[in-house]
């Protein structure tokens, strides 16, 4: 073959009806007689628009033959080999080779470790992160660790939180007084943060350390990849009320006292709380009490009484359902979470209800934690 001429590398499914292609459906390596068809075909993969590239003009291509999928150029130089166009190549056969797998990358987090067998102490060095995930609607956030040792998580330190910045250096020491052969059992979360004034704090991804897998015979110094946080329960706060029946009377009485951490719901880090009371039967709304609202407050105390007429025969048949509101002057008010008790209802409720019908005519107090109020209906302003 002359120097420079060209070399096409074709995967032909039918011999062509002139002949001048190879005949093997095998694959291979064959020389097209018309080489100006090979160069302008190639010429077309090398344009600029890589989505859609136009149609070339070309000479009569054999019937029963699907156009080339690779082509290479054979030159005096290395430097003339020809790299075609992505989306015209069929997708390559697995094999070896280093494989290229998107994923959602999060950041990753430089600690160090060691154990101060003197003290008794684990000594976790937070050291720096980067690449972290943007949080913020500026494109950047304000991160911060959490630093504990499972299974307590009540036992935790916290770093600095710095200000816009996706490569945060955080240069900060804690210490966990655990004896050494505890250590085994543990282990530690080095979890990190968005900071939000206004509303809660977003995960934006943690490493786990099974102390098991370390040994501690020496410092400890690494970086890892920051994985997906489990989804927490997202806390809504806590209310607390109690029930009072009198048989004789037919009489139902529900005291809201206060509630506590209340989800944060306006923009000043506060909340304008109310209560909603409902007696439901047959899952129907029949009547409806309210509280007042309490302005700024996370933890308001009501101490207001509501009493509902309920017979005998129909007290295993209703159920109270408390739902607390955000007031908005402006908008629509926003359920923070809500809580049910009744023979029907599980859990908490169930029992608070089973109290109050073994203690006829005495209020029976209990705190309930708040659910989500996915299920609330939307409720009319105050």
């Amino acid at each position: 073959m002359p120097r420079g001429s060209w070399l096409v590398l074709v995967r032909p499914v039918a011999q062509g009806a002139n002949g001048n292609w190879s005949s093997s459906l095998f694959g291979g390596f064959s020389e097209c007689t018309g080489w100006a068809w090979g160069a302008r075909a190639l010429g077309c993969l090398h344009r600029k628009d890589r989505k859609t590239p136009p149609t070339c003009s070309r000479s009569p291509q054999p019937q029963g033959l699907q156009r080339p999928t690779r082509l290479l150029t054979r030159v005096a130089s290395a430097k003339g080999l020809v790299q075609p166009e992505v989306e015209e190549l069929e997708p390559a056969p697995s094999g070896p080779g280093p494989q290229v797998a998107e994923k959602h990358e999060l950041g990753r987090l430089q600690y160090s470790l060691d154990y101060d067998f003197q003290s008794g102490q684990l000594l976790v060095g937070i050291l720096q992160a980067e690449g972290l995930a943007a949080l913020d609607l500026g494109g950047s956030s304000d991160p911060y660790v959490r630093v504990y040792l499972l299974p307590d998580k009540r036992r935790r330190h916290e770093t600095k939180v710095h200000r816009q910045t996706l490569n945060p250096h955080f240069g900060e020491n804690f210490a966990f007084k655990v004896p050494y052969v505890e250590l085994g059992g543990r282990v530690l979360v080095m979890a990190v943060y968005d900071f939000d004034r206004f509303s809660r704090n977003d995960a934006i991804g943690e490493v786990r350390v099974p102390m098991s897998s370390v040994d501690l015979g020496r410092p400890v110094l690494a970086w890892r990849e920051l994985q997906a946080a489990p989804r927490e329960e997202e806390k809504l706060g806590d209310i607390c009320f109690s029930l009072r029946y009198v048989p004789t009377a037919g009489k139902l009485t529900v005291i809201v006292l206060e509630a506590k951490n209340l989800k944060k719901m306006d923009v000043g880090g506060l909340s304008d709380p109310y209560v909603k009371v409902h007696l439901l039967q047959g899952g129907k709304k029949v009547r409806k009490k309210k509280t007042t609202i309490k302005k700024n407050t996370l933890n308001p105390y009501y101490n207001e009484a509501f009493s509902f007429e309920v017979p005998c025969d129909q007290v295993q048949k209703v159920q109270v359902e408390l739902t607390v509101l955000d007031y908005d002057k402006l908008g629509k008010n926003e359920a923070i979470g809500r809580v049910a008790v009744g023979a029907a209802a599980g859990g908490a409720g169930l029992r608070h209800w089973a109290d109050m019908l073994a203690n006829p005519r005495r209020p029976i107090a209990q705190w309930h934690s708040l659910r989500p109020p996915d299920r609330v209906r939307s409720l009319p302003a105050p």
